[in-house]
């Protein structure tokens, strides 16, 4: 499985002990959750959220009766596959891949401010077909309580798929979902997030596979120079912005990250683009909302404090 960033958020600061049996008890409620549905078919990303819903599923209701399906295309992260696949097989999570066409759709590919509507629409039409013809009872998502206060369109495809989304039901705060990952020893628990890779390009500017694969390369070139914690590649034409966190973008401008900056500028262009924008900002979640007018300003931050 990939290297997990060093700069990942610390939850390491807080004793163990901090707040375990709040948490311990949520989980009950979780275990309880799915026991009550029976049986139950999971779209896994392999990210913090579905990957700790996936540990908890396969032991609360067994491998004959629980399934976690990927669902594989141009915007999906070729590192994010291999992690999922990794987080699969150290925890014995029976796993199904199928192939989804978004990018086929023209509406997606037109990348409209509600994009991920056409993406979960795609996602889910064939993933609730799956859990009809192998008799399991519900279809899950790993959405927790922090998203709810995010702009999120595929939400209403989920709701329109009969999709379910335990940990938001139970209120699951994204720390609370990484301290129950360290718990477990599951190594997503440091995981930054990443979104899909259409998330870098701005609304309006075409979804192609060209351009995915620009970000997506230039983003492992990065990580591969040791560029860690949260980063986002923005794709502006012939322009990459730069997003980085708050310690690394301290870090490269300190009197000896010039050398390094060279780096990342040359590992940029070699993804593709002639010029590249470091964002002295620093790394802001949905930065592309405020930029495509879909939100004034973004949100405080919510549910990455250490427990």
């Amino acid at each position: 499985m990939p290297q997990l960033p060093a700069s990942a958020p610390d939850l390491a600061s807080a004793p163990p002990e901090s707040g375990g049996a709040a948490r311990a008890a949520k989980e009950a409620q979780l275990v309880a959750w799915l026991r009550e549905r029976g049986s139950a078919l999971l779209g896994f990303s392999g990210g913090v959220d579905s990957a700790y819903l996936g540990c908890v599923a396969v032991e609360a209701l067994g491998r004959d009766r629980f399934l976690a399906v990927i669902g594989r295309s141009a915007s999906y992260p070729a590192e994010q596959w291999e992690g999922a696949h990794a987080i699969a097989r150290r925890f014995e999570i029976p796993v199904l891949e199928v192939d989804t066409e978004e990018m086929l759709d023209p509406r997606y590919a037109a990348n409209p401010s509600n994009r991920c509507y056409f993406c979960k629409t795609e996602l889910w039409g064939r993933l609730a077909p799956i859990a009809r013809e192998r008799g399991l009872a519900v279809v899950i998502d790993g959405t927790n309580a922090d998203d709810l206060h995010d702009h999120r369109p595929g939400a209403l495809a989920a709701r329109e798929h009969g999709v379910a989304s335990p940990l938001a039901e139970l209120e699951f705060t994204k720390a609370e979902i990484r301290a129950l990952s360290r718990d477990r020893g599951i190594p997503t628990w440091a995981q930054p997030s990443s979104p899909c890779l259409s998330s870098r390009i701005p609304y309006g500017t075409s979804v192609t596979a060209e351009r995915l694969r620009a970000v997506e390369a230039a983003e492992r070139g990065l990580r591969a120079l040791g560029v860690a914690g949260d980063l986002r590649v923005r794709h502006h034409g012939e322009m990459a912005r730069l997003e980085l966190a708050p310690a690394e973008l301290d870090r490269l401008l300190g009197r000896a990250g010039a050398v390094e900056l060279r780096a990342v500028r040359d590992a940029v262009r070699a993804a593709g683009f002639a010029r590249v924008s470091l964002d002295l900002r620093g790394y802001r979640s949905g930065s592309l909302n405020v930029l495509g007018g879909v939100v004034t300003a973004l949100p405080e931050a919510v549910g990455e404090a250490a427990p």
